[in-house]
């Protein structure tokens, strides 16, 4: 007997993107750095909403962030604006200021078109603007800069006259935030967990908040949109789960999340290899963060080593660096074993110190030159043995 029914029509993952946003929403969020004066790192669940959004251990997520309310309201009273008043936002819509100031433009980072069109607008009392504009003031204008946002600029100018629209034309895009995902779909379908350490500080007088990591670990609550796709680490990936390769990971802060992905995944997939962890605080007390998960990877064989560094729980401070250095000789087998090593966090300081323990093991434990060491590590990066996510 034949069926006359037409065939079922083919279905297609969703495409989210800088243009189509998923729109999701905050499931739970936890504090990970409880009883912690220094710090605050939160543990955010966000709910993917049956939306089919996929990604792979090593993706991250790029939020569509919202400024701080307290401090849009702190610029519209500087340029004497009510917020109702229409503009054409970055993203090239009308729509109240306020609401422009919130969801579409940067009102923290200051940047040279802003300062440009202020120095043309004051004339000779902001001569030393003028300044720092010049192409020889490079280093003075970001040292001036570092602290300082748009609105310490509007009031110390509080008599210069704005145009809604002209204040707006000069601001540039909010632009999305990247996070690392710290959870795996295949342990955990339908979620998107990430590791947030709040940005907040003093200076000028005033308190200053990170827009995106204010946001997330402040500001929303679950009926909160949060627009969001994900961007692919294609250079941050997991081996097969059938090959024997063993697996260094060294995350220390907030640069441990992709290596919770990493984990879930490699026990709901059942990976072959062995894994090794290192991570590194301030305190072992309050800011280990996931301690618990770690502990139950370990005793399920996820896990077959854990070494840890607390930078302030004595008189030295100790960081990853250091560990990977006091573990070289074991860190040099698992090379030796054809170990994927990978690093994620601060670009700034910590991936160069942990690049200097690396060199320093490979010439100590592998008989090698500084310059045998350092080519040896250029074939490991060119092999994609060694694999860095530093922001």
């Amino acid at each position: 007997m034949t069926s006359n029914a037409a065939p079922p029509a083919a279905t297609t993952a969703p495409v989210f993107n800088r243009r189509n946003p998923l729109i999701a929403r905050l499931a739970r969020r936890k504090l990970l750095t409880e009883g912690c004066d220094e710090k605050e790192t939160w543990h955010l669940e966000i709910d993917l909403q049956d939306s089919g959004l996929t990604f792979l251990p090593g993706d991250s997520l790029a939020v569509f962030a919202h400024n701080d309310p307290e401090l849009v309201t702190d610029v519209l009273d500087a340029l004497g604006f009510s917020g109702d008043e229409t503009v054409t936002a970055p993203n090239k819509e009308d729509m109240p200021l306020r609401q422009a100031l919130t969801e579409n433009c940067a009102i923290t980072a200051v940047d040279k078109k802003f300062l440009n069109k202020l120095v043309e607008k004051v004339g000779d009392d902001a001569a030393d603007i003028a300044q720092l504009l010049l192409p020889e003031s490079k280093a003075a204008l970001s040292d001036h800069l570092w602290g300082r946002e748009i609105i310490d600029f509007l009031l110390r100018f509080p008599d210069v006259k704005w145009e809604p629209r002209e204040f707006v034309g000069i601001l540039k895009k909010l632009n999305v935030r990247l996070y690392s995902i710290a959870s795996s779909l295949a342990a955990k379908p339908n979620q998107c967990h990430l590791t947030v350490a709040l940005v907040e500080y003093e200076s000028q007088g005033r308190r200053r908040q990170g827009v995106c990591s204010g946001w997330l670990s402040r500001r929303l609550d679950e009926d909160t949109p949060i627009p969001c796709f994900v961007t692919p680490g294609k250079g941050f990936r997991l081996p097969d789960p059938d090959q024997e390769v063993p697996v260094i990971m060294i995350g220390p802060g907030t640069g441990i999340a992709p290596f919770r992905a990493f984990l879930q995944h490699r026990q709901a997939t059942e990976a072959k290899g062995k894994a090794w962890l290192f991570f590194g605080e301030i305190h072992e007390d309050t800011c280990y963060f996931y301690q618990e998960e770690w502990e139950a990877y370990l005793a399920d064989g996820t896990l077959d080593r854990v070494t840890t560094a607390w930078s302030r729980d004595q008189a030295d401070k100790v960081y990853v660096q250091h560990k990977v250095t006091e573990h070289g000789a074991d860190l040099w087998q698992w090379i030796g074993q054809g170990a994927i090593l990978y690093l994620c966090g601060d670009a700034e300081r910590m991936a160069p110190d942990v690049d200097k323990a690396l060199l320093g093991v490979i010439a100590e434990h592998g008989g090698k030159s500084a310059e045998e060491a350092a080519a040896y590590i250029e074939q490991m990066l060119k092999d994609k043995r060694y694999r860095r996510d530093v922001y």
